[in-house]
């Protein structure tokens, strides 16, 4: 090898080494997602400013490894704790656009039926690049860490969470899916009394479970529905959810009807609505609560089923 190639081999290596320090020692290469309405979303490197839209996007966002990138919130984005202090734009109804604008963000975590459509739209025009979030399975969720870990460039520790997520799934799986179902009306709002199909994300924790949804079949993800018609499916158990700010779920109407099953048998539930109503990761412990309570149910069930019947008075 001549000098002069010997000097310029090594001229081009330092000036790699340069590069790669001046830069952090990271080379980025172009990320491409799906989102969960099928939209293509392409990022020149990793997301460093993220905006969530809603509360169960901030907790998907934390969960996989980028909760130090968010820079501001929705309202009631209040898990993990140090969400509490973001900075807050409106409501995932009703958000401050100019304000999250305003931010900067390289990337914004929106809910696809929870966000205005037409807000999402603007963003969009406003060239801002926005991955819709709408689990409507398990296995979404744990799609959704591992996408979002991509974006934020935090895959290690998405992934992780990820498999977590699953792994505790399969178990209540393997646990309570084949044991003896249970009539479940699952409350989620108690005026109008409200409830949901078999669709709904929360259906599948009812079913992961052993719960047997009696409103399973209705047309709508959610839909209003009468009292008569509660009296007539006849649930062994009620669930409601519990929130901060409602002291009322609407369970305690139920107990004047001595004969509805869920009633003589003692089964209105008070539930996490927080760690069930959000598609995260944490409804893998809201479903770990409602399959404990479920299983409280058969036990009652076979305990009056074993208890002796006395036989009936004779004739005198």
């Amino acid at each position: 090898m001549s000098i002069i190639a010997f000097y310029s081999k090594n001229l081009l290596r330092l000036i790699a080494l340069c590069a790669n320090l001046l830069f952090g020692g990271v080379a980025f290469a172009t990320i491409t997602v799906a989102d969960d309405t099928g939209a293509t979303l392409t990022l020149a490197q990793p997301a460093r400013r993220i905006v969530s839209l809603a509360p169960h996007a901030t907790e998907l966002v934390f969960a996989a490894g980028a909760g130090k990138q968010v820079v501001a919130a929705a309202a009631y984005s209040d898990w993990p704790p140090q969400a509490r202090a973001l900075p807050n734009i409106g409501g995932y109804h009703s958000l401050d656009i100019e304000r999250i604008v305003a931010l900067k963000p390289d990337l914004v975590i929106g809910w696809a039926s929870g966000n205005s459509a037409a807000q999402i739209a603007h963003l969009k025009r406003l060239g801002l690049p926005v991955f819709l979030s709408e689990p409507a399975r398990f296995e979404d969720i744990a799609t959704n860490l591992e996408r979002i870990g991509l974006l934020a460039g935090s895959a290690e520790n998405a992934n992780r969470a990820a498999q977590s997520f699953r792994t505790r799934i399969e178990t209540l799986r393997k646990r309570y899916a084949a044991q003896a179902p249970v009539k479940v009306f699952y409350q989620i709002w108690p005026e109008p009394i409200m409830t949901l199909n078999r669709e709904h994300i929360l259906n599948q924790v009812l079913t992961l479970c052993g719960g047997d949804n009696v409103f399973g079949g209705l047309s709508s993800l959610v839909a209003t529905i009468t009292e008569e018609a509660v009296l007539k499916a006849a649930p062994e158990a009620i669930l409601a959810p519990s929130e901060a700010g409602i002291r009322d779920n609407g369970l305690a109407r139920w107990r004047r009807w001595k004969t509805l099953p869920a009633v003589a048998q003692d089964n209105l539930f008070p539930v996490n609505g927080d760690l069930l109503n959000r598609s995260g990761p944490r409804i893998a412990e809201g479903a770990e609560a409602v399959c404990q309570l479920l299983e409280q149910v058969r036990i009652k069930r076979a305990s009056a089923q074993a208890a002796p019947r006395m036989p009936p008075r004779l004739r005198e």
